[in-house]
C-alpha cells in the first residue's frame, strides 16, 4: 500500500478535514468534533498496513512477523501438533491443491490443511527450461534464507529450483516460488490470505529447529487411476520416479531422504562408501533394501493400474492450455470476472494470469 498519507486539517470550529492518499485515488471525508478524531483515530490504525481480503484483513507492514492463526494453531493442538513441529508440503497440479502436513507426537506427519491454488502455469510434466511456463515437478528443501519477506506478490518461498539432479540434466530457471496472488508464470499461487498462512506456518517450523522442509510438487495426486489414464504420457517413466517418493510418504508418514543418481531421484537408500555426488553417474551399491510395506503398496499399485488399462475404466485425460485453477477460483473467475477476482484474491490487485485459460481448462470438478 504506497503511498498511503492520512492528513488531518482544520475546517472552521468543530470539524476537521481527513484526506487519504493511497496510490492515485484520493477521497475527502468531513469529521465533525471529537467523534471526527476518535473516528480518525481509529480510520488511520485500522489503514495502517491493513487491506480486507477475501474473508478478512492482511497485515501488509508486518505481513511477514503475521503470527499463525489462532484457529489454526487450535487446530494443531487437536491434532497433537505445535506450532515449531517441522512440516512437510505437497503440492499437486491437476487438482491445484498444496497441503502442509506436519508431524504430532507419534512422530509421524499428519495432514494439517489443503490450500486451493489459485493458478499455476503450464502443463504437466518437469519444467526444463527459463520461460516455457512451465512450474516444476519434483523433491525440493526449504530453508530460512529461501522464504522472501519482501515479494512483490505479498509474501513467498522459493522452492530451489533446479535441484542438483535437474541442474546435472541441464534444465534451467529461476525464482520458482510459491508466492500469493493469483498470476504465474511458473510458480504456484496461492493468493495473499494463503500464502500469509502458508508462510507463518514454514516460518515457525524452521524458527523451531527444522533446519529446511520438504516440498514435494506432483502432477497428480498418484493413484492407480491417475497413473493409468497418463500411461502413455512422455512424462511418464518420470512420474514413476516420482511415485516412489510419494508411496514412501504415503505408507510411512516420513519425509523419504533423497539422493540423486543415475539421472533419477533415489529414495531412503543408504550405499556403500557415500552419498553418490554425480546425478548423471550410475547409483553406487545399496545396502538396504525397500520397507516392506511400501514394496507391498507399490505392487497393489501397479495391479490396480493394469486392470484399470485392461478395462479401459475412466482413462480420459485432460489437456491444459495453460495451467490450471482450483474449482473454487474457477467459478468465482467465471462469475465476476478477472479484475474483481484480483482484487479478492490481492492486496495491490494483481492481475490474473492468462485467465481465458483458466476458464478453458477441462478439469471438470464436482462442484
Amino acid at each position: 500500500m504506497a503511498g498511503l498519507l492520512i492528513a488531518a486539517t482544520n475546517h472552521g470550529p468543530g470539524c476537521i478535514w481527513l484526506r487519504l492518499m493511497i496510490g492515485r485515488n484520493r477521497r475527502c471525508h468531513l469529521l465533525y468534533g471529537l467523534r471526527g478524531l476518535a473516528a480518525l483515530l481509529m480510520l488511520s490504525i485500522a489503514i495502517s498496513g491493513c487491506v480486507t481480503s477475501v474473508s478478512g484483513v492482511l497485515d501488509v507492514d508486518n505481513k511477514a512477523v503475521q503470527p499463525v492463526p489462532a484457529k489454526l494453531v487450535a487446530e494443531m493442538s487437536k491434532k497433537g501438533m505445535s506450532p515449531t513441529a517441522p512440516i512437510l508440503v505437497r503440492i499437486f497440479k491437476e487438482e491445484s491443491e498444496l497441503e502442509i502436513w506436519k508431524r504430532d507426537r507419534s512422530g509421524r506427519f499428519a495432514l494439517l490443511k489443503t490450500y486451493p491454488m489459485c493458478r499455476w502455469s503450464g502443463k504437466l510434466g518437469p519444467k526444463t527450461k527459463n520461460g516455457d511456463r512451465q512450474a516444476p515437478e519434483g523433491f525440493y528443501h526449504v530453508t530460512a534464507g529461501m522464504l522472501n519477506p519482501a515479494s512483490q506478490y505479498y509474501l513467498s518461498f522459493n522452492l530451489g529450483y533446479p535441484n542438483r539432479l535437474e541442474s546435472a540434466l541441464g534444465y534451467s530457471g529461476e525464482a520458482l516460488m510459491v508466492h500469493g496472488a493469483c498470476s504465474s508464470s511458473g510458480c504456484f499461487a496461492m493468493t495473499d490470505e494463503g500464502v500469509a498462512e502458508i508462510y507463518a506456518v514454514a516460518r515457525e517450523a524452521l524458527r523451531g529447529g527444522q533446519a529446511s522442509f520438504q516440498v514435494e510438487a506432483f502432477p497428480f495426486r498418484m493413484t492407480p487411476q491417475n497413473m493409468a489414464k497418463n500411461r502413455n504420457d512422455p512424462n511418464f517413466s518420470f512420474w514413476l520416479n516420482l511415485k516412489q517418493g510419494y508411496d514412501f510418504f504415503e505408507v510411512t508418514r516420513q519425509p523419504p531422504t533423497v539422493s540423486y543418481c543415475d539421472r533419477r531421484y533415489v529414495f531412503n537408500s543408504q550405499f556403500e562408501g557415500r552419498e553418490p555426488t554425480d546425478p548423471l553417474a550410475a547409483c553406487p551399491a545399496s545396502t538396504n533394501s525397500i520397507p516392506p510395506a511400501v514394496a507391498s503398496r507399490d505392487e497393489a499399485d501397479l495391479l490396480a493400474m493394469n486392470k484399470l488399462v485392461s478395462t479401459g475404466t475412466g482413462l480420459s485425460v485432460h489437456a491444459y492450455s495453460d495451467g490450471g485453477m482450483h474449482p473454487s477460483f474457477r467459478k468465482l473467475l467465471d462469475r465476476r470476472g478477472p479484475k474483481k477476482l484480483a482484487e479478492m484474491t490481492s492486496t495491490n490487485s494483481v492481475p490474473i494470469s492468462r485467465p481465458d485459460a483458466a476458464l478453458a481448462d477441462p478439469h471438470i470438478e464436482d462442484e
